[in-house]
């Protein structure tokens, strides 16, 4: 133990200066006497590399105290891990201690560094959480068990362990956000040190790594720390792409930098003349970046790497649009490429002036333009307002992090499967946002591809619910519409609207998916219920009847023979289509075993009883409204629209289906009678409804914005356009469009035939 004081002596140079990092030579006596009587850390030569670095960065920013509490921690963790290795064979502390340093990078507190020593030691070892906080604190043992995976539950599969450890962390994090961050750079080591490991569990891991934690690390700020956890699982999940792509960059690098030092020099001098203190930094794009965009944007090799990007970096915020205004009047701007993120920052602090100039040569350059102070939150995020010295865990940032830690973990409560959850988890995580107004001017952050249900539901659940329409700039669009930053977003409501299914087909929140998912199943069984009665009663009353006509004897008897608890079951039963509403009437009446008085009653029974009565009444029809959502829904294979002559299946575990009555799926059921279901139409349905139109046009340059111009003239919706056949004269397209009834798409037909480019144009039925 001497031995290991004499080395951290070492390390500052002699002795006296062994205060400067953090063990004050008056108390290093007493200190080396209180600690050498106990157990000795076992492995000290080969761990001296890793304590040396730990110690001397810890020493830069930690008082006296706080040194020995960390040494303390370490000397725990140590004896506590006494006889582990790792994968590579190393003992098991190094790991611990490089997570340490790798937060000491970022100059976190005492506290998280111990926790960051000890992060694994109730996970790996006998010590319980309530024997670390007697000898660290509650604080240190809510961090480490935070950090800790639930080794003691069984799961069904490794998704469902996944989703349940990252949930049980989420909900520590609401009490910390440090835990996070002793996390990430939990991942980052284990990333670092993943050759270790067999091929299947690098690429599960690194997998896991893209899809959740450098995200994560995204969204907290941490800039630094999600390049290089990027990079790693790059790296591992595809090696050969990564080699491909690297070796791609490193040829092209040379005949870059000429260029770039000439932009850099350009910039320096203009900017200099009128801001002293500035710096420009020529930026290398990462790898993965350069990946992900080639792969999303459907781009080559030199495209991408055809854009020049650059930081300017100045003292204040003023000097940020005087930087702007430079090099906007060096270099002509692209319109539409500027986003100022200084005045509406990112949800997670960032802060910087973007913007796409046209360089030298015609080549582009990409600019940020930030202060010394947004460049430091832009690398550390969340780590970079951690106040050690003060303890001060009210900063903006970290009451940011709270609220999206929370908002995260409310958003899930709903989610019902691990997969589900996982699923939820990455959307929330989507790098990219757009900022939209509401009508009163109050700014809503959303993901890149947010539609205005998103919105609607970023407002407020029952504004989800009950949407029918949406206004952006005043103009009606399409619920499936992606919105652009800038836009402002007026949400029309229904009371008696409802979520349509179909929405989640392109919703982008995890708040819209899993209020959508709830509004359904909640909906859903009382829907049943109602459809079912409705039914029972439809059924009943074609014979002048009800079921207060039956003595309570008789409907104990049915609910006993149809294996159900109470009506509403028996309801829900007829509503989803597991039992036939005559079916169970005839169950009923063979169970009277009195003679019915009334005339109505009586012809019922001769129907449903051979021998009673030969006549047959009209069945009566349900009323189609087009709201009816989950009990009642619309068949995709003919795309019922009002006015069409409809029919209404009965399917088991669905509900009714709602059929045109020359759906080809209709004739290949007639057979089984008993499944249909009179139906007909509101004379005012509430909603659009798609149906499918096919065209044949002049296969010409700006035919099809013509033939869709002419559609939206005709206050239609186009929802999918598809191109199923080209050739050199005519061109085959499939549109997908939304209309009030059969009378609004006749005259949208009548429109388009009318055009000069247009051959032919009719409706069809898949």
């Amino acid at each position: 133990m001497l031995d290991d004081y004499g080395h951290i002596a070492r390390i500052a140079g002699n002795t006296k200066h062994i205060a400067d990092i953090g063990i004050p030579a008056s108390s290093l006596e007493d200190f080396v006497t209180q600690t050498a009587t106990q157990q000795p850390v076992p492995e000290m030569d080969r761990l001296s590399p890793i304590r040396t670095r730990l110690w001397e960065k810890l020493g830069a920013y930690m008082d006296d105290s706080q040194i020995q509490f960390v040494f303390r921690a370490y000397q725990f963790a140590a004896r506590a891990h006494e006889g582990q290795t790792r994968q590579s064979g190393i003992p098991y502390i190094c790991h611990p201690l490089a997570v340490a340093e790798i937060l000491a990078d970022l100059h976190l507190d005492a506290k998280t560094i111990s926790a960051a020593i000890m992060h694994d030691i109730i996970e790996d070892t006998e010590i319980s959480k309530h024997e670390l906080a007697q000898h660290f604190g509650n604080d240190v043992a809510d961090m480490v068990d935070g950090v800790s995976k639930l080794a003691q539950v069984k799961f069904n599969n490794q998704m469902e362990k996944e989703a349940t450890n990252l949930r049980k962390m989420l909900m520590a994090m609401t009490q910390d956000v440090r835990i996070i961050i002793i996390k990430l750079g939990d991942r980052l080591h284990n990333m670092r040190t993943l050759a270790a490991l067999k091929p299947e569990k690098q690429r599960r891991i690194a997998r896991e790594t893209l899809d959740i934690y450098a995200p994560i690390a995204n969204r907290l700020g941490m800039n630094e720390l999600r390049l290089e956890l990027e990079k790693l699982g790059f790296m591992y999940l595809y090696p050969d792409r990564y080699r491909v792509l690297s070796e791609a960059v490193d040829r092209v690098r040379g005949n870059r930098r000429d260029i770039i030092e000439r932009i850099e020099t350009e910039l320096q001098e203009n900017l200099r003349e009128n801001i002293p203190h500035v710096k420009v930094l020529g930026r290398q794009k990462h790898l993965y970046s350069l990946y992900k965009k080639m792969r999303f944007k459907h781009l080559n090799f030199g495209e991408v790497l055809d854009v020049y990007a650059f930081r300017i970096i100045v003292n204040d915020v003023m000097e940020c649009y005087q930087a702007l205004g430079i090099i906007h009047s060096l270099y002509n701007p692209i319109p539409g490429k500027f986003k100022d993120y200084i005045a509406l920052p990112k949800s997670n602090g960032y802060q910087s002036l973007h913007t796409i100039l046209v360089g030298p040569h015609g080549v582009p350059i990409e600019v940020q333009i930030r202060t010394r102070e947004m460049d430091k939150i832009s690398e550390h995020g969340l780590a970079a307002h951690w106040s050690y010295k003060q303890g001060n865990d009210h900063s903006g940032a970290q009451r940011r992090a709270r609220e999206w830690l929370r908002q995260l973990l409310e958003n899930q409560k709903m989610a019902g499967t691990p997969t589900e959850f996982l699923e939820n988890i990455k959307i929330d995580l989507f790098p990219d946002e757009v900022y939209v107004f509401t009508p009163k001017g109050r700014v809503i952050t959303l993901p890149y591809g947010a539609t205005p249900i998103d919105f609607a539901y970023a407002i407020h659940s029952q504004v989800g619910n009950h949407c029918v329409s949406a206004l952006v700039d005043h103009e009606e669009v399409s619920l499936a519409t992606q919105l652009i930053s800038g836009q402002q977003v007026e949400i029309i409501t229904d009371e008696n609207s409802r979520p349509d299914p179909n929405w989640l087909n392109f919703v982008a929140t995890a708040r819209a998916r899993n209020q959508i998912r709830h509004a359904l199943k909640t909906l859903e069984k009382d829907e049943v219920i109602a459809l079912g009665k409705k039914l029972m009663q439809t059924t009943l009353k074609q014979y002048h009847t009800s079921l207060h006509e039956f003595g309570r004897k008789q409907i104990q008897s049915l609910l006993k023979e149809m294996h159900v608890e109470n009506i509403e079951a028996l309801y829900e039963k007829i509503g989803s289509g597991r039992v036939l509403a005559p079916i169970v009437c005839r169950i009923l009446f063979e169970n009277n075993d009195t003679r019915p008085q009334k005339k109505g009653f009586r012809n019922m029974l001769g129907h449903l009883l051979p021998g009673w009565l030969k006549s047959k009444p009209r069945p009566e029809a349900l009323t189609i409204q087009g709201t009816e959502g989950m009990a009642i829904r619309f068949a995709g294979c003919c795309q019922p629209i009002p006015g069409d002559p409809i029919r209404g299946l009965i399917t088991s575990g669905r509900g009714i289906v709602v059929h045109t009555d020359d759906c080809k799926n209709v004739k290949a059921a007639k057979k089984d009678k008993g499944a249909w279901v009179s139906v007909r139409w509101d004379e005012q349905p509430k909603r659009e409804f798609p149906v499918t139109i096919r065209t044949y046009i002049n296969n010409k340059r700006g035919t099809l914005a013509t033939v869709a111009a002419a559609i939206s003239e005709m206050e239609a919706n186009i929802e999918n356009v598809e191109i199923q056949q080209k050739n050199a004269k005519i061109s085959t397209t499939e549109f997908t469009i939304s209309v009030k009834n059969r009378q609004h798409l006749a005259q949208i037909i009548r429109h388009v035939r009318n055009l000069d480019c247009v051959r032919q144009v009719f409706r069809i039925k898949h």
